[in-house]
């Protein structure tokens, strides 16, 4: 093409992009999350069919799951980021009280009561508030003057330690973590002073023991102690530390091969198809199907920040910024727990392990961030 005819075709390759830009202001959707958010979804459904053991019902299942969640992440993000603001605050109430109820008539599964069962479907309340948490303490603040002072610094703790310690007490240490720091980014970004964060600092540390002593269950010791020296009980507690370590070192730069990996088709790696689904991942695809993954992730958390940071007010802002930011937790935590550089705390693979209420919810968050992606234009029409 010559410099005159691209010249003529610049008009009409700009009202292109005028025409996709309208399109994804009027169904409130960003075009390039969505891609990136199917391209990982559809890579962890090939991962998942050989980490179940070559199961299609899984792999349909977790299909059906995507497609609600990713019907969700549509109808959340038609509604105006104005009215998520208003209600923010109810919708973290009623999340608090679905947590008691939890305590007190919920369903229990391998020595842990984290479900509610209501006419045969059972869910997870826990992954409501990685949504209520952000959304609340970002209405709070941003109603306020920006950076925090003090006394809403500690309203804003307030906000996110009961809920992080009822979830503790189910007991479900990966969940609370994520909800924690949902609520926490929020008073980073918000501007929290130095001070504030060498306070926490020290008060963390300062923590340590009482932790250890009194909330912490003996299961969840033994895990942190065996995160040091997985080797003292290879039958035990270490197995799945050790058996991980293997696969993910055994696949190499390239890999085995897809359903080639010993260690998760011989089945001596547990929980493969959930929160170790990154080491069947690196033992058959290795060391590049490691790097497709992490890049797509990145693609991802660098478009959900763009989204924080172009946003004109500060509620947007933060709940982007939170949402984002607890994605990247996620995707840390696991991944760091599978290498055997963390203890194993139950937290999956964002998009990629097997489970239904976790993909859902993450999936809702991505549909907030549309919302006030578009709700940037809106205003500035």
């Amino acid at each position: 093409m010559s410099t005159q005819d691209f010249l003529r075709r610049l008009p009409s390759m700009g009202q292109g992009f005028g025409r996709r830009d309208r399109f994804q202001q009027r169904f409130h959707v960003d075009l390039l999350l969505i891609l990136l958010l199917l391209l990982t979804a559809v890579f962890g459904l090939v991962v998942l069919y050989s980490a179940s053991g070559q199961s299609m019902p899984n792999v349909q299942r977790q299909a059906v799951y995507f497609v609600i969640a990713l019907g969700t992440m549509l109808t959340v993000a038609q509604i105006p980021v104005h009215v998520m603001r208003r209600f923010a605050i109810w919708f973290y109430l009623g999340t608090v009280l679905v947590l008691v109820l939890v305590l007190l008539v919920g369903v229990g599964a391998k020595g842990a009561q984290r479900w509610l069962s209501i006419g045969g479907f059972r869910f997870q309340p826990s992954e409501l508030m990685k949504l209520a948490m952000p959304l609340a303490i970002a209405a709070y603040l941003s109603q306020r003057m920006l950076p925090p002072v003090f006394k809403h610094v500690l309203w804003s703790l307030v906000l996110v330690v009961i809920p992080t310690l009822l979830i503790v007490r189910q007991p479900d240490l990966g969940t609370s973590i994520l909800v924690a720091s949902s609520g926490l980014v929020v008073l980073f970004f918000a501007g929290l002073r130095w001070r504030y964060i060498v306070g926490a600092f020290f008060a963390l540390l300062a923590s340590v023991w009482p932790l250890w002593q009194f909330v912490l269950q003996d299961y969840q010791k033994r895990r942190v102690i065996t995160l040091f020296d997985p080797e003292q009980d290879r039958l035990g507690a270490g197995w799945n530390i050790i058996q991980s370590k293997t696969a993910i070192g055994s696949g190499g730069t390239s890999g085995k091969g897809w359903l080639q990996g010993t260690q998760s088709q011989l089945d001596f790696l547990p929980e493969g198809h959930t929160d170790f689904v990154v080491a069947v991942l690196a033992e058959e695809f290795g060391l590049y199907g490691i790097l497709v993954l992490l890049g797509l992730y990145t693609l991802i958390i660098m478009r959900g920040m763009l989204i924080a940071l172009r946003s004109q007010d500060s509620f947007g802002r933060l709940v982007a910024a939170s949402i984002t930011f607890t994605f990247f937790v996620y995707i840390f935590v696991n991944v760091g727990m599978v290498a055997g550089l963390l203890p194993v705390v139950g937290v999956p693979l964002p998009l990629i392990s097997q489970g239904g209420t976790a993909i859902i919810s993450i999936m809702a968050g991505f549909g907030i961030l549309m919302a006030i992606a578009t709700e940037r234009r809106r205003v500035t029409r």
